[in-house]
Formats: structure tokens, sequence, C-alpha cells
């Protein structure tokens, strides 16, 4: 049998599973003379496992609960609480076949557990400590079987404590969990419902490493920069372990390499020698890498994230290649203060200031089914948005390597907590775990381990010790000092302070176990909030969208959490419940005028907030009219949805650098199938908020401020806007434009905010009580459009009631599309052009112009009324429903990336929407456009 080649395999495939107390045997027996029988000769009480995965994800594999974010199904599913640690406490097993030869070093590693294990291997064994957040390495070299053939078994336990469900639910159930160094999040909390295994399982990435007889560990890559970025320098430090019982003589390589259209370059090598002792961890820096001007990593909306191949080899003398490691790098550096004049907390990237917009996040999926392709659309969702932040909020996890990837690769900067939540960390009701986990020294064990696995990222933004918390005192000031700052990376140092300390400091940056970007101890203090701890985040229910952009609306210069509504569509809600869960809340009106939604059973579990806050904010549904149905019911939402988030960060826009440095949504999506602040859905259809966060979020913006009706442009931007104009354009329910105005030509210097003109329509003595507002930022000389905003608004005191007449409207519409197809990946550009009249003679100024290609459709739908063609949504499906039955049935293509959706035209206008997705093999795709006033349910099939 020839040697393996030295890398990593990754162990993912062929697992089985069986719950404890259903095996006789031990891990000895069944990693030697009694292995269960895998494939088609499975029997009971094995079965096929999810790893990674938890055990109820292997338990719904195998059809033995219900989907628990189905309908009410995971009421049916027993707890953990009540049927005892063992019943969830599983046997995984699985065989690999590998044979080392000379001096070759096996290691079988665990990246993650959920909560401790033991291990057996050819029936050694090997306990495997707690923590979820930590990882597990074990040289099996001496234990591998002769023949190649081994055999692998682990006993996983849950959660020491995994705490039981009070019947009112709460912030983290009973707080049990807190003892424990584990995700907090699976008690349940307002908008989760308890997850019954507490995620017990083996979750992430198991694989088995061959290296020669020196390997390289946790190498820590740190980029330092001079003369304004024009100097660059790769620092790199990691530890070489020679576990053979002789003298190693090392030569270390190290390779940059980038992609530059296409072609891969060498951008540097570099070869240094070292010796390594018999049995013996040496840890080893590399003399620092000169680069000039190197590409930098810029967050989204900001620049290009570009990214270099790091490669490290080192070649033992006599054995030839020993071990190889690689990680993509970007060139970036990250300051992050509290701003004097906001008192909120500032992030400079490559020593430009970012105005933070962005979202909380608590994990993809509460199963913990972290897939690459499930994290890359996460991701991609929220560079789509025009986010560059997202805060992993520390109830969840410390996210995976492959999340981070994704935000290295869109531009996202990331703030990562570790695990302690106010509400179960002694701030919560009841008061409980004032002191944190029962093991400190196991959480600083799993924080230190989290912070070398995760940062090497560029987009790694932020250490947070906690939300609404602080660590223990000890646990803080441990991490205080773990994560101090070196002196290249203080903010407040001078270049000329840096070049001092360069000829007068030793330590090699790459030294310290991150020392390059700031910890902070909570997400309340030190730039956040109020900074001092008190509760000041929030608010998390519907708000009047003006409401956003009042001065009284929140004090503080960053708000780490504000959330709001996110229902998704009626199609999400049908495929999510049964039909018991399709009735719509019954509106009652109270004696103050003030609506209350009382919503179904299935709704209220799975966490629905209404679109009406009593005695403070009306129906933001029952605006637009009595909805008659779930379809009905969900579109205002929509419109709910859109106007309420595009508000939120309009209003955060307005007061950019003279009262907020940032702000990030609580939150951006459900990691189940929940009904509440959520800007896509579990299955991954994104809501109209989605959009109206994209609109919001652009780097260059044109807006109105809903509170002074000025019209404002928000340059977020390091360039000057010149030779700009505004259009400002109304448009009532008859497709007349009664208002119609060109500004004159404007500038708007680098991260300002610029009030333009007022907007006077709504002051106008023959103003329509429900009219469309159309605002385009141009370039005069070219008339291209930067930004392009639309609103429908009524007069004070009135309504959008009148809007459901306007259904009955038949606008006619140019469609073309253009497709192109690899394999089962799916391009279209769909060009759609309100063919009515218009009324006013402005420019010719299109979002976009299409290409047209041989594969280009063109269709048009006939309509005779001149208008606003109002609130066109995109969707993609595999099949067209011929019965009613069959309509209830999703046959959406999800996920779906959209250009833009849920957008409008006014008469004349016309735009290009760009449309990629997946197919299922075999599937006929269907692109699908509804609207408002757009009935015929235009259909493009592929």
């Amino acid at each position: 049998m020839a040697a393996p080649a030295v890398g990593k395999r990754v162990l993912d495939t062929g697992w089985l599973a069986a719950r404890s107390t259903e095996v006789e045997l031990t891990g000895v027996q069944l990693t030697t003379t009694d292995p269960p029988a895998a494939g088609p000769d499975t029997a009971a009480p094995w079965m096929p496992a999810a790893v990674p995965g938890t055990v109820l994800g292997t338990l719904l594999k195998n059809k033995l609960i219900p989907d628990p974010f189905y309908g009410l199904n995971n009421q049916a599913i027993i707890d953990i609480a009540d049927s005892g640690r063992e019943y969830y406490t599983f046997w995984f097993f699985t065989t690999f076949r590998c044979a080392p030869s000379g001096d070759q070093h096996v290691t079988l590693n665990f990246r993650g557990i959920n909560y401790s294990a033991e291990m057996y291997l050819n029936g050694h064994k090997e306990v495997l400590p707690k923590g979820m957040f930590r990882r597990h390495t074990i040289d099996i070299t001496g234990i591998l079987h002769p023949d190649g053939n081994n055999l692998l078994a682990v006993l996983v336990h849950p959660p020491d404590h995994p705490g039981a469900i009070p019947p009112q639910g709460g912030q983290g159930g009973d707080h049990e969990i807190g003892k424990d160094v584990a995700a907090q999040y699976v008690e349940g909390w307002d908008w989760v419902c308890p997850i019954r295994d507490r995620n017990t399982g083996i979750w992430d990435e198991v694989s088995v490493s061959i290296t020669g007889p020196v390997n390289i560990t946790d190498p820590h890559l740190v980029s330092t920069f001079h003369d304004d970025f024009k100097r660059s320098y790769l620092h790199c430090t990691f530890q070489l372990e020679n576990k053979s019982s002789s003298v190693a003589d090392c030569a270390v390589k190290i390779q940059v390499s980038t992609e530059v259209e296409g072609t891969i370059c060498l951008v540097e090598h570099l070869q240094s020698y070292a010796i390594a002792a018999p049995h013996s961890v040496l840890e080893y820096t590399i003399p620092p890498l000169f680069f000039y001007k190197p590409n930098l990593w810029w967050p989204n909306g900001m620049g290009k994230q570009s990214l270099y191949n790091v490669e490290i080899s080192v070649d033992v003398k006599g054995f030839g290649e020993s071990d190889y490691w690689s990680h993509y790098f970007g060139f970036r550096k990250i300051e992050s203060t509290v701003d004097e004049s906001t008192g909120g907390r500032i992030f400079k990237v490559n020593g430009e200031p970012i105005f933070i917009r962005g979202g909380n996040w608590i994990l993809s999926d509460g199963l913990l089914r972290l897939t690459k392709k499930r994290y890359m659309t996460d991701i991609k969702f929220h560079a789509d948005m025009n986010f560059n932040m997202i805060r992993c909020w520390g109830g969840g996890l410390a996210e995976r390597p492959d999340f981070y990837h994704f935000c290295d690769v869109y531009g996202l900067l990331v703030w990562q907590d570790f695990w302690i939540t106010g509400d179960v960390d002694g701030r919560g009701i009841p008061v409980s775990n004032p002191d944190g986990p029962l093991d400190h020294d196991l959480f600083l064990l799993c924080a230190r381990d989290t912070v070398k696995l995760l940062r090497n990222h560029a987009s790694l933004a932020l250490w947070v010790g906690g939300n609404e918390q602080v660590p223990p005192v000890d646990i803080n000031s441990a991490l205080m000092n773990d994560l101090k700052l070196h002196p290249l990376f203080v903010s407040c140092q001078k270049i000329k302070d840096q070049e001092k300390y360069l000829s007068q400091e030793s330590t090699d940056p790459s030294k310290y176990l991150d020392g390059t970007r700031v910890y902070v101890q909570g997400s309340l203090w030190d730039g956040f909030a109020n900074g001092k701890g008190d509760f000041t985040d929030g608010p998390y229910e519907i708000q009047y969208p003006e409401s956003f952009f009042k001065d009284s609306f929140y004090k503080y210069g960053f708000n780490p959490e504000v959330g709001s509504v996110g229902l998704p569509v009626a199609a999400t809600i049908r495929a999510t419940m049964p039909p018991a869960g399709w009735s719509i809340p019954i509106f009652k009106k109270r004696i103050d005028g003030y609506i209350e939604e009382v919503p179904n059973t299935i709704w209220d579990y799975h966490k629905y907030i209404p679109y009406s806050n009593p005695g403070k904010v009306h129906d933001q549904i029952e605006l637009f009219g009595h909805p008659k149905d779930l379809d009905d019911f969900c579109e205002k939402a929509q419109l709910g949805n859109y106007v309420q988030y595009r508000a939120l960060l309009e209003g955060w826009n307005s007061f950019m650098w003279t009262k907020f440095t940032g702000v990030l949504i609580w939150k951006t999506q459900n990691p189940w199938t929940g009904l509440r602040g959520q800007l896509y859905d579990h299955l991954h259809d994104q809501t109209a908020g989605f959009y109206g966060c994209r609109c919001a979020a652009e780097p260059v913006h044109v807006q109105l401020n809903l509170a002074s009706y000025f019209v404002e442009v928000v340059n977020t931007t390091a360039d000057e806007l010149a030779d700009m104009a505004v259009e400002i354009s109304v448009w009532d329910l008859d497709g007349v434009s009664p208002y119609y105005e060109v500004t004159e030509k404007i500038v708007v210097p680098p991260k300002k905010v610029k009030q333009i003109i007022e907007m006077k329509y709504p002051q106008m003595k023959d103003a329509k009580p429900v009219y469309f507002l159309l605002l385009k930022l141009f370039r005069l000389s070219d008339n291209k459009i930067l930004s392009r905003n639309f609103y429908w608004l009524h007069l004070p005191g009135k309504d959008y009631k009148l809007l459901e007449q306007y259904r009955k409207k038949k606008i006619p519409l140019r469609i073309e599309s253009e497709i192109t197809v690899s394999g089962s990946i799916h391009k279209v550009r769909m060009t759609i052009e309100n063919k009515s009249k218009k009324s006013i003679a402005e420019s010719t100024r299109f979002v976009g112009l299409s290409r047209p290609g041989d594969n280009l459709r063109k269709v048009e739908v006939s309509g005779t009324d001149s208008g606003v063609a109002f609130f066109l949504h995109f969707s993609v499906h595999t099949s067209e429903p011929s019965t009613a039955e069959e309509k209830c049935i999703d046959t959406r293509i999800l996920p779906v990336h959209y250009s833009d959706n849920y957008f409008s035209l006014t008469p004349g206008e016309k735009i290009d929407i760009d449309i990629s997705f997946e197919a299922p093999q075999g599937s006929t795709p269907r692109v699908v456009l509804r609207g408002w006033n757009h009935h015929p349910n235009h259909t493009v099939v592929i």
C-alpha cells in the first residue's frame, strides 16, 4: 500500500449513529470485534448520521422526529429536561483508511463537539474534554491498524447543564445552560423555540491530517503598514512540532500569490531554516516579507476585497515536504476608537472611517446544518443588502471558518461576541449565573482557541466580551490582557511613533495572540449604546417611518441592536405550517382606536411580532386596507417591511457622523422558521425589507427625510460627488405627474450628508391624499443614475386605502429576458419597461440598459391604463401548478439572488434586473413576475 500524501482528509461521509442506551457494546468492542454494519445492512439501533451536525439533525434525517421547525412539531419532540441527558447521548461511528509509512504521523481532529466525548479508535480510548468551542487534536499514529482499515467510535454527551424551559418561556429558559461554555440560545428566546437536544453532537468538521516528522500549528498572519499604506510587511509566527526522536533540519518556505485577471501571480517567496529538537515544539517567526503598494482589502461598498493566498510549507532533510498550510489573507488595517463628538464607536479600515450599517446574526441554522453553500448564500445576502458589518451575537456561535471565509470574500466586517449574555449571565429574570460559567479556565481556553482559529481572517474586526453583559472580572481581565493591541495597532499612535517603535521594539506583531483588533468588554459599553452598560439598545417593534428621522428617536452614537417586524411571503407560511397556520391575525379595535393583532397559535409559537403597537403605533397593514386572506396580508406586510427597514437605515443616514457612527439591525435572519426580526427567511427567500435595506444602505444614496421632507444626498465614500443633480417627480394614481423638478448642480463632499431641497408637494393646494415620489441622483455630464429611490406616501392624517382600487389598473409593460445557462447555474437579465404615456418631458435616464444577445426574448403586456407599475417582484419556480391542491405546494427555487426586487416603475421608466440561481437537476425553471397592479403573472420558461 502506497504511503498517503501529506495533507488533510475530511471525514464527512459514512457516519452511523445510535442512542447510547440502546447500544450494549462498549467502545472497545465497537472498534475491534463488533462494529456496526454500514450501508444497506445497517440495523437498528444504528442509523445514518449527520456529521457534522447534531443528534436532532440525525433523528430528522432518519425521519424519527418530525421537522421541529414546521408548525407546532417542536412541541411533539421530547425536551432534554424531561428525557434526561442519556436520551440525547449518542454514539457516532465511522471507518476510514489510513496507513502511514516511515516517519509519517497522523492526527485525528475534531473542530467542534458539543459538549464532551469519549473517542475510541481501534480499541484505544481518548477522553475529549468539555467545551463546545474548542478543538481536539489526537495523535493516532501509534494506534492505526496496520492494514489501513480503522474503526472510529465517538460517544457524545450533551451539555452538563441543559436546563429546563419554564412554562412562560423566556430569554434562555431557566438560564442553566450558562453554567457551561456552550451556545445559550438553545433554551429558547423571544425569537426562537427551544432546541430539544441543546445542539448535542459532532457539530463541526472531523478530519485526519498526515504529516512528516514536523508539523505546522496555528500560523498567525499580520500585515503592518507605513508611508500611508505604500509599504507593507507580512509577519508570520507559527509553531513547529517535531514528533520524531531525532533532530529535524527544516527548510521553511512561505509563498504569497494572488489572482490578477484570472491568472495566478506569484507575489513573494521566502525560504529560511530552523532546527527542531526531538519531541519538541518550536515557536518560529519568519522574517517579515516586504510588499510595495499591495492590493488592499476593503469592506463592502468601499473598494475591492483583495485576497492573497499565503502558503507555508516545511521540508525536513531526508524526508521531503513534512507539512503544508494555506490561508487566504487580506492586507488591511482595522482601527476602532470611541468618537469624542458623538460618543459612538468608530471603525476605520486602511485609515478610512466606515459608517457602519449592518445586522445582528444568531447562526444560520438551529440544527447546525452549516454547509459551505448555505454560508455563501447567507453572507452574499448581507453583501447584497449593501451591509458592511455582521455581529455574531453572544448567545449563538463562535462562527466557523467557512462563515469568515465568505465574509472575507464579500467584504463583511465581523464583530464576534464571546459566550456571555446579560439574560443568562446575571442580568436576566430570574437572576442567575452572576459569575458566568462554572469553569472560568475552560471559558478562557475556548476563547483563546477560537482566537487562534479565526484571527487570520481579514473580515474579523472586533472581539466583544459578551452581549449586554461583561464577563466575570477574572475572565474579562484575562481577555483584556490576551487581546491587548500591539503598539503598531494603537490608533492614537502617530506614524513617526510607529517608526520609532520599529527601531526600538523587538516583538513581532505576529507573536501576539491577536494584537491587531480591539477587545471591548460588552455590547453596551465603550462606544456602544450609552457606553456604560445600561440597557440602551433597541427598540424592537414596529415604528412610524418618520420616527427614525427624529432627533429624539435614539440618543447615542452607535446602536448595536434595533429591530422590528419580519413576516415572510405567503409561500413561506404555507411551506412551513399546516393549513391551521394560514389564518391571518384577528384585528381587534380598541377603544382608543388602536388595533391589537391576535395571531393564531402557530404564529404565536413562531414568535410573530405584530405590525401594530397599541398606544404607540397604528397598524401598518391596516393602513393599506383590511387584509382579506393570507396572500393579501403577506403582500401588505411586505409593503410595511420595505418602508420600515428603509426608513430605519435612512434615519441613521440622515445623522451620519453628526450624531451616529453606526447601527446594527436586530436581526437579519432567524436560525429557524421564525416570524419576527428578519430580512430573509429560513428557506432563503427575501422579504421586501431586504430590498428596503439594499436601497437605503447603498454607498451613494438619495433619500427623503420623512420628518422634514427635505431631499438629502448621502455620500459614505471617500470621493467627492461633483457635477450632480437630483430629479424629483411626483406621480398620482391617475398616472399624472403634478410635481416635477430638477435641482441645480450640486457637490457633496466625502462622508457627508447634504440637504438639497424641500419637497413641497404635500403643501400644494391640490395635493392628492396618496401619491408616489421618485428621486434620482444623476451625473449631469452623461445622465448616469447613481441612486434611485421610489416612495409611496400619503398626506398627514390620511392612509393608503386608495391603493386598493389601484390594483385594478392595467399598466402596459414590455418585458425582455436574456438567459445564460452553465450547467445548473442560471443567469437571467430581465428588462422591464413601463409603456404608459409620460406626462412630463424629463430627460432619458435609465437605471440600466440591456445588451441584447441571441437568446433575447420579448413580450408585451397589454394595458389601457397609464400610471405606476407598483411593487413588482420576481420569483423563480420549478413548475406550473395546475390544480388548487398543487397551488399549496411550494414550487419556488431557493435561494435566488436578485439585483433588485419589490420595485416600481413610473411611466416611461425602464430597468434591468439580474437574477441568478442554481436549478435542481431535471427541473424546468420559470421566472415569474407579479405586482400590486400586475396580475398576468408573466412567466419566462428557461
